[in-house]
């Protein structure tokens, strides 16, 4: 009987013993610009990552490697750059270009953890079946259609609720639209081929209505399991709003009026700055309700949207950050009941940041500052909450990541660890960021350039003041560089012009910091040819 009891207790023990290394809580979010309260937003409401934000360290100064989902979603689970990865759009494979690749989760399969995910975490089109399988070691999470409202079902095409909207988007027109796309979209970021319904959706239906409130559940239910196994977690929850359609329960559109919604200030190209530094805004004109609103043809790269569709769209997009928000409550509040909340290390991220109108610009696709400027905050434990405005990375996220889990940091990593930054907001890892983002010329303006190729990189180095971008022909950074590839220029001073009104690069009064800021990105090229 002693003996009995004895291995009773041995086994109760065994359950009931501590883990030493701290779970992962990842939350992606899609098309989340750092218009938060703890970024200094005084609009917004978002109470839950506010909360989260003052126990966490939250990086002011933080840039994604790309600004469109693809590219900066694979930099970040790889900690390597775009021109490593070669995922430069929407339509790339990661494991095509780089079979052996490393992903986070994958690695810290190999220290231990179990990984399970919910949500976009890869881009669907960029991960082997949406989510890349290895990076898992329990298969990854799926709503089903029982996890939406019995009286509403699933949303159409993935995202609309409204009766009259999912009247028109039946199986069979969208699979007739979807062929109409195949055949006329360009293999481009500006040309999605999903199929579009209304801009926004604004009606009174319950959180788990729409797949975000649902894949907040499904990861709280995923969470209580976790946290009764023996083994660390990390748990990736990938949320996709605010990213267009705004669609989001009534009662967040209530909690912002109309009229009180922010224009941008200055809805001009920049003074003396290139052409090929815009776009279309083909993502917005490629919902159907936009074309009314339209004022200006897309040939000038401009879109002229009437006042009214502009604080629609705004107030959409604050109402949709306010809805994922409380979906982000949720996970913080299961953690919380658990008594897992002061062992697990949280990181939240948004993708790339969002033209709302500056420059006449919506959505991504730029080497702007509101298009490559991200949030990230991350918590860990037995590390205080704070605010840095140094210089960071998405390609830093891995390597930190490690360094608060107590892993050793992979050395092929292209990032470094934040993990100084938040033990002291006033320290530097990095004096620059870089991001960059391609374009395609004309054949006509090709030609006339003596170029055989029409493709274009754009490469912008951030520092604390300024923005130095060159615009290279044929040319990625694992080439070496070469002078006469160099197609255009800008440079921006945040201090003096944080909007971007005037591009002062051959302005004599800034030449000492064009050939200054020149040297650097001269020498982030040199460190990537291999």
């Amino acid at each position: 009987m002693i003996l009995m009891l004895a291995l009773v207790s041995s086994s109760v023990f065994a359950q009931k013993k501590p883990v030493s290394k701290p779970n992962i809580l990842f939350i992606a979010v899609d098309d989340l610009k750092p218009i938060l309260a703890c970024y200094g937003n005084t609009l917004v409401k978002t109470p839950n990552i506010d909360r989260l934000a003052k126990m966490a360290t939250v990086f002011n100064s933080n840039y994604c490697q790309q600004a469109v989902c693809g590219p900066t979603r694979a930099s970040i689970m790889t900690g390597k750059r775009p021109d490593y990865t070669k995922i430069w759009n929407l339509t790339t494979q990661m494991r095509d270009m780089n079979p052996d690749i490393l992903t986070l989760p994958q690695y810290l399969i190999s220290q231990g953890y179990e990984t399970s995910g919910v949500g976009k975490i890869y881009h669907p089109s960029s991960a082997i079946n949406g989510v890349d399988p290895v990076s898992w070691s329990i298969p990854y999470l799926r709503a089903e259609e029982s996890d939406f409202p019995a009286n509403l079902g699933e949303p159409a095409n993935g995202q609309y609720q409204l009766a009259a909207t999912k009247a028109l988007m039946t199986p069979e027109m969208i699979k007739e639209r979807k062929q109409k796309n195949k055949e006329l979209a360009q293999e481009n970021d500006e040309n999605p081929k999903s199929i579009k319904g209304p801009s926004t959706e604004c009606i009174d239906v319950p959180d788990n209505a729409y797949n975000d409130g649902v894949n907040a559940l499904i990861a709280q239910k995923q969470i209580i399991a976790l946290s009764k196994q023996n083994k660390p977690f990390f748990m990736a929850v990938g949320f996709s709003k605010p990213h267009l359609p705004f669609v989001a329960p009534k009662k967040y559109w209530d909690m912002y009026q109309r009229d009180a919604m922010p224009i941008a200030p200055f809805q001009e190209h920049a003074k003396n700055s290139p052409l090929i530094a815009y776009h279309q805004s083909g993502e917005l004109r490629n919902y159907p309700d936009i074309t009314e609103f339209v004022t200006l043809p897309a040939d000038s790269l401009r879109i002229g949207l009437k006042l009214e569709k502009q604080k629609e769209l705004v107030h959409g997009y604050y109402a949709a950050v306010s809805y994922m928000d409380a979906q982000v409550g949720v996970l913080l509040n299961t953690l919380e009941s658990l008594g897992t909340l002061d062992n697990t290390i949280i990181v939240l991220w948004g993708d790339h940041g969002w033209h709302l109108g500056d420059h006449d610009l919506w959505h991504k696709h730029t080497v702007f500052e509101q298009a490559t400027k991200a949030p990230l905050i991350i918590s860990a434990p037995g590390i205080k909450s704070g605010k840095t405005n140094s210089q960071t990375e998405f390609v830093d996220v891995f390597p930190t990541i490690c360094n608060l889990a107590g892993l050793p940091i992979p050395n092929q990593l292209d990032g470094k660890s934040l993990k100084p930054l938040m033990l002291n907001n006033k320290a530097i890892v990095k004096e620059y960021s870089i991001s960059q983002y391609p374009r395609k010329l004309k054949k006509e303006e090709a030609a006339s350039l003596g170029y055989k190729k029409g493709n274009l990189m754009g490469y912008t180095l951030r520092t604390n003041q300024y923005r130095y971008t060159i615009w290279m022909n044929d040319f990625t950074s694992k080439q070496a560089f070469e002078a006469s590839k160099v197609y255009a220029t800008e440079l921006y001073d945040y201090e003096k012009d944080p909007l971007e009104k005037v591009n002062v690069v051959k302005d004599k009064k800034y030449e000492k910091i064009a050939i200054d800021l020149n040297a650097k990105m001269m020498e982030f090229f040199k460190s990537q040819v291999q």
